[in-house]
C-alpha cells in the first residue's frame, strides 16, 4: 500500500522535463499536492495535462496544467506508485441473504 501521509523532506522529487514520460502509475507532487496523471488533451500547440489529487489530499477535484506550468511545478515522487484501490463488491452477497 502506498504511504500518502509523508512530509516533503521524506520525498525524493524529480523535476518533470519531458511530458512524454508522464505515467498514470506514477505519483507526482504539484503545488504540494500528491496527484496522479490522467492524460492529456488540447491541441499539439497548446497541450493540457490532466491530474487528479490522490485520496487524503485537501483538494479533491481534477486540474489541468499547460506545458509551462508542468515544467515548473510538476515533480515525480521517486519510488511512489499509484495503485488503484481494490473495491470489494459485497452487494451480491447481501442480495443472496
Amino acid at each position: 500500500m502506498t504511504h500518502f501521509n509523508t512530509t516533503e523532506m521524506d520525498l525524493n522529487l524529480i523535476k518533470v522535463y519531458d511530458s512524454t514520460l508522464l505515467s498514470s502509475s506514477k505519483v507526482y507532487q504539484i503545488n504540494g499536492r500528491l496527484s496522479r496523471y490522467l492524460g492529456d488533451e488540447g491541441s499539439i500547440k497548446h497541450p493540457q495535462y490532466l491530474f487528479l489529487p490522490l485520496p487524503n489530499q485537501k483538494k479533491k477535484t481534477s486540474f489541468r496544467l499547460n506545458r509551462n506550468k508542468l515544467m515548473t511545478r510538476c515533480y515525480e515522487v521517486e519510488g511512489m506508485v499509484y495503485e488503484k484501490p481494490v473495491v470489494q463488491d459485497n452487494s451480491q452477497q447481501l442480495q443472496l441473504f
